[in-house]
């Protein structure tokens, strides 16, 4: 089934709840990544700025069917030592714009490629990984301990605890509030995923965590009234900032210091933040293009470009940084997604609360929503993900676990960094195995060892073939046949050509050469 040449609202009876729901996950994310990023209460509009603008903006410019893009915790270390470097907030929004022109420039110069070259291993694995960090993350919140702000991913957290301990805390300073609402909700979301759910007319469009979050508002209110030791207020609820004016509300948008313009730090900063959101952008699009139900394939090149747009805008504005997420395009591919027409939506309903509603999303419970991101947890990482990858074959399931723990006990571009290098050795070790076909013929002058070159041999071959060159028995004679190929790299030609004239005459191997050329030695005398 084929999405891509329908009308924009074709799909808007599953895009409008969906996009419904990620707008409900992605503000407390958005807040909790403002407060951490800045340190300071009176930013945490940087945050929902940056997810209106990474709905609106980039959902309407991106060929990402279900991306959604927003401020990332990624980039939460990079915006505080950013901040610090800087000295104000007002000239790290300059570097965020910049940073959005780099991106353009980069979708520009076709650079999106890159994202093709994340093996399938990594990609499952960060998947796995963000699906048990989500798990693991949220059980806080399930159970009403909020210290940690919702939406961190990294192992070490700011106050000095981690992932584990903060489980543990959980556990010994609960709220019993917060665990009834969590249950219900799971219990609700279990429900709703069954299939006989779907066939009741009022629940086909819908998704069930619009009902969670519905009823965590009932009876928080419930509690209020029949047990008021039970009720969830504070930091155990979403807290977006309420302006009591105009004014107010427009004090909470900031303008860039262009007058930093003449500090080499905004550069520093503004390449960073161009490459870390370029790879996290790409890492999320390759995970979600794989989710997709319709396996749609997103223009990297385009993507580049959209995030760029977004960043300039949100820098311009007062926000924060914004990269497609796996977290919300997970969430919104969970809800029933279909087109990108659901991203626009949640940046709009994102808009529309901050202007209008702001007073009424602080009714909802962090618990409820807690439940949701489990449940998107739980889908990311089912055991049939790590059962299909072992069938797959130590050389997909290796680098498929080392990410998840690497991940895990890191933070995501790290772990995807040591899952890639785990994942290259196995590249390299399998590519060292068929760089040459060996064979050996028995005559009556003396047996002949013919080497058919692949049909692509590169400087990765190099190690194979010189080892097997060494290890060419004394006398024999050799015939090395690169006929077949339609590349052979300088390295290789190199060691071919010297084994030929210096190393064979002097263990006395007769060597013969098919379709290799010869190469001038660079730097012999």
């Amino acid at each position: 089934m084929s999405l891509n040449n329908k009308s924009l609202f074709a799909n808007i009876k599953y895009d409008l709840p969906a996009g419904l729901v990620v707008s409900l996950v992605a503000l407390p994310l958005c807040l909790g990544i403002a407060l951490a990023s800045t340190g300071r209460s009176d930013l945490l509009f940087s945050g929902v700025i940056a997810g209106i603008v990474g709905g609106i903006v980039v959902g309407s410019l991106s060929g990402s069917s279900l991306g959604v893009a927003g401020p990332a915790a990624g980039l939460v270390v990079i915006v505080l030592n950013a901040l610090d470097t800087l000295g104000s907030f007002e000239a790290f929004l300059l570097a965020v714009v910049l940073a959005g022109a780099l991106q353009i420039i980069a979708g520009f110069l076709k650079a999106g490629i890159i994202g093709y070259y994340f093996p399938s291993s990594v990609i499952k694995g960060m998947l796995a990984a963000i699906g048990i960090t989500l798990i693991l993350k949220e059980i806080p919140h399930a159970f009403g301990y909020d210290a940690d702000f919702m939406g961190d991913e990294a192992f070490a957290q700011k106050d000095g605890r981690n992932t584990f301990t903060e489980v543990w805390y959980s556990f010994r300073y609960n709220s019993t509030g917060a665990i009834i609402i969590s249950a219900i909700s799971l219990a609700m979301l279990i429900l709703f995923d069954k299939p006989f759910m779907k066939r009741i007319q009022l629940f086909r469009y819908i998704p069930g965590a619009l009902f969670v979050v519905i009823t965590g508002v009932i009876l928080n209110l419930v509690f209020g009234a029949a047990a008021p030791q039970w009720v969830l207020s504070g930091e155990h609820m979403v807290q977006l900032p309420v302006a009591s004016s105009a004014q107010e509300f427009f004090s909470f948008f900031k303008t860039p210091d262009f007058s930093a313009f003449n500090k080499p730090e905004v550069y520093t900063v503004a390449v960073t933040l161009a490459i870390v959101a370029s790879l996290e952008t790409l890492l999320s699009v390759e995970a979600t293009d794989r989710l997709d139900p319709f396996k749609r394939t997103t223009p990297t090149n385009r993507e580049l470009m959209a995030q760029g747009t977004g960043n300039m805008i949100s820098g311009l504005l007062g926000g924060l940084p914004v990269t497609q997420v796996i977290v919300r395009s997970s969430a919104n591919i969970d809800s029933g997604g279909r087109t990108r027409l659901s991203t626009i939506i949640h940046g709009t309903i994102l808009l529309i609360s901050a202007v209008f509603i702001a007073k009424y999303l602080n009714y909802i419970p962090l618990a409820s929503l807690a439940a949701i991101l489990l449940m998107v947890g739980y889908k990311l990482a089912k055991f049939e993900l790590f059962k299909g990858m072992y069938k797959l074959g130590l050389e997909q399931f290796i680098p498929f676990v080392v990410t998840i723990i690497a991940i895990l006990s890191t933070d995501l571009l790290k772990g995807i960094g040591i899952g890639m290098v785990v994942a290259i050795y196995f590249i390299l070790k399998k590519n060292h195995k068929h760089s040459y076909h060996y064979i050996k013929e028995e005559h009556r002058d003396g047996d002949v060892i013919t080497l058919l070159l692949s049909e692509e041999v590169t400087f990765l071959n190099k190690g194979s073939i010189s080892a097997t060159l060494d290890n060419l028995p004394d006398g024999a004679t050799v015939v090395i046949d690169g006929s077949k190929s339609m590349n052979i790299d300088y390295d290789v030609l190199e060691i071919i050509q010297d084994f030929k004239k210096h190393q064979a005459p002097l263990r006395n191997i007769s060597v013969e050469t098919r379709g290799v050329g010869e190469v001038e030695a660079v730097g012999a005398h």
